[in-house]
């Protein structure tokens, strides 16, 4: 299936990220930097959280008439600014397309909606590879020309299985993955080698309704509110840095394959959301917590 070209407006952008101790003057000394080399800066935001004593600022700028080339910014910004100030920085520019594997299981729904916002033009990515311990979705991903790759998971092989997954994504340049109901746990040497690359999904359930049948259980309870969660993945099961929430009324009306539509519409947006905010540059984490701009 042929992509649409992307819907938004094509820019030669940077987009710089930090975190660092609060003090004064932070701000006008990164904003300054910028005008004195020629950058237009067209998108600016910043957060100080007092109780921490950390200041959070995103900001983009064109790079049309920039004075510094693409490849120093990074050397040049950390000798005059990052280093003195301790800042925590990272440098993104537009021109480089993320490339992002998806992982999957049986279930569709999140897998779908993924696909169908990447035909439509509506993400600026690269989708090189499905990866899943079942075999059920591949004829989704050969609906949309992305290769499929089947890798079988159990306690005795998973170590080795993983190894693979991760080689075959460093060969093909994997720079984020997304977990669209893979149900399968990521070991830590996984996790450690994608930090903060890894998005997942899951019912807002946890820990209450815990197991395989969440739904059932909050039905049997008369819950009024179900919910969806996105976060980063980390060694510590579902607690990860959280990116995206919802949530959806519901009622004694509410059937178990209505709460679990409902649910799982809730689980479709939360994670597109998720995946849009860090294609974005919109996302940085601390101390386990994230500091989403607008």
């Amino acid at each position: 299936m042929e992509t649409i070209k992307p819907l938004r407006e094509k820019k030669n952008t940077a987009v710089l990220l930090i975190h660092c101790p609060d003090k004064q003057g932070i701000l006008a000394t990164v904003t300054e930097f910028l005008n004195q080399n020629k950058g237009n800066i067209i998108y600016l935001d910043q957060h100080v959280d007092r109780q921490e004593k950390i200041f959070y600022m995103r900001v983009e700028w064109e790079l049309e008439n920039f004075a510094i080339p693409s490849d120093k910014i990074g050397e040049y910004f950390d000798t005059l600014i990052g280093a003195p100030l301790q800042m925590n920085w990272k440098i993104y520019f537009s021109n480089v397309v993320p490339r992002m594997a998806l992982f999957v299981s049986k279930m569709p729904h999140a897998l779908f909606d993924i696909l169908a916002r990447y035909a439509a033009g509506e993400w600026d990515i690269e989708i090189p590879m499905i990866i899943s311990n079942h075999e059920t979705l591949k004829p989704v991903a050969e609906r949309f020309g992305i290769d499929f790759h089947y890798f079988p998971i159990n306690k005795e092989n998973k170590v080795k299985q993983e190894a693979a997954e991760l080689k075959l994504m460093k060969d093909n340049n994997i720079d984020f993955v997304v977990l669209a109901r893979y149900m399968q746990i990521l070991s830590e040497d996984f996790v450690k080698a994608y930090p903060n690359k890894v998005i997942n999904i899951h019912h807002s359930f946890l820990p209450a309704f815990a197991g395989a049948k969440p739904y059932h259980a909050a039905h049997q309870r008369g819950v009024k509110i179900i919910g969806a969660t996105s976060h980063y993945v980390t060694s510590e099961l579902d607690a990860g840095p959280i990116i995206e929430q919802d949530v959806a009324r519901c009622s004694h009306v509410d059937t178990i394959p209505k709460l679990i539509r409902k649910g799982r519409d809730l689980e479709k947006i939360v994670l597109s959301n998720a995946v849009y905010k860090h294609l974005q540059r919109k996302i940085l984490v601390y101390n386990n917590r994230t500091v989403v701009f607008n």
